[in-house]
């Protein structure tokens, strides 16, 4: 039996359309059916279902509100709901499968890709949180996967690239930031790569899921529109104050992925196949 939190999110639905197209029973939770901020409920919840595999896709995500009105929520969520779920799942000795984020550094490397054993330095209030909980995973757990990933796009649920479409509905012109660089994720990929861990019974740590290849925003807006007659230009981020502070460049190093023998495919190719599907 496989357990899913966060299963109406964006990645959560994902992996629900991948675990059916392949036969997979589980059953999957949104903070309705099991309150994860509620520990007596989780561990309720958890330890009498028993699943084998818990994939934890519940968070809180709403990066800017973290640093003031959504402070106390996300601690709540990312931190002290992880450490519910993580303590159900060792009474039961299920196996964990824990999403983390790119913003657990602080992006300040020129170059040099990011490996999963890199110093953490979180720069904003949601990075923080969810370096919490892979800490929180990896004080309780022995059974565990945590998968950092970045820039998620996908047909389900708010993200960049809808974001470009609906802007260029309107607007001849769009600026974009072109000062922050990393790797876009198709929520797609990532699912395949959360399911075959668990089937491959990979080595349990630490591991760095993004599409390959690397770009700034810019670029990767350039690309979501390059069928339009839109313009898209580049600005500093200067030009887009934000209350959190984002890495400048958080490009995941994704050799350890590959060494399992999963295939990643580039961004590019990720986008025009998720594009493809939501034209269908």
């Amino acid at each position: 039996m496989i357990l899913l939190t966060g299963g109406n999110g964006q990645l959560g639905t994902e992996l629900r359309h991948l675990l059916d197209e392949q036969g997979i029973d589980y059953v999957s939770t949104d903070s309705q059916e099991m309150d994860i901020t509620d520990a007596e409920q989780t561990m309720t919840f958890i330890t009498e279902l028993k699943p084998e595999v818990i994939y934890h896709c519940a968070a809180y995500t709403a990066v800017d509100k973290a640093e003031d009105e959504g402070k106390e929520l996300d601690e709540k969520i990312n931190v002290d709901g992880t450490r519910n779920v993580a303590l159900a799942a060792k009474k039961i000795d299920a196996t964990l499968v824990y999403v983390s984020t790119d913003y657990v550094f602080d992006g300040t490397k020129k170059e040099d890709t990011y490996k999963t054993d890199d110093q953490t330095n979180p720069q904003n209030e949601y990075g923080r949180t969810k370096l919490l909980g892979e800490q929180i995973v990896q004080e309780i757990m022995e059974k565990y996967y945590i998968i950092r990933t970045s820039w998620v796009f996908g047909q389900y649920g708010h993200n960049f690239v809808f974001t470009m479409q609906r802007l260029a509905e309107t607007n001849k012109q769009l600026t974009v930031v072109d000062d922050q660089f990393g790797r876009p994720t198709w929520t797609r990929t990532l699912a395949e790569f959360m399911t075959f861990v668990i089937k491959q019974k990979a080595p349990y740590g630490v591991y760095h899921l993004s599409n390959d290849n690397s770009c700034s925003w810019y670029e990767f807006a350039k690309e979501i529109l390059k069928n339009t007659e839109v313009e898209v230009l580049p600005v500093d981020s200067s030009k887009f104050p934000q209350k959190a502070i984002r890495p400048k460049y958080s490009v995941m190093d994704l050799s350890k992925t590959k060494e399992l023998g999963f295939k990643i495919p580039t961004w590019q190719e990720a986008l025009e196949a998720m594009l493809a599907q939501v034209t269908k």
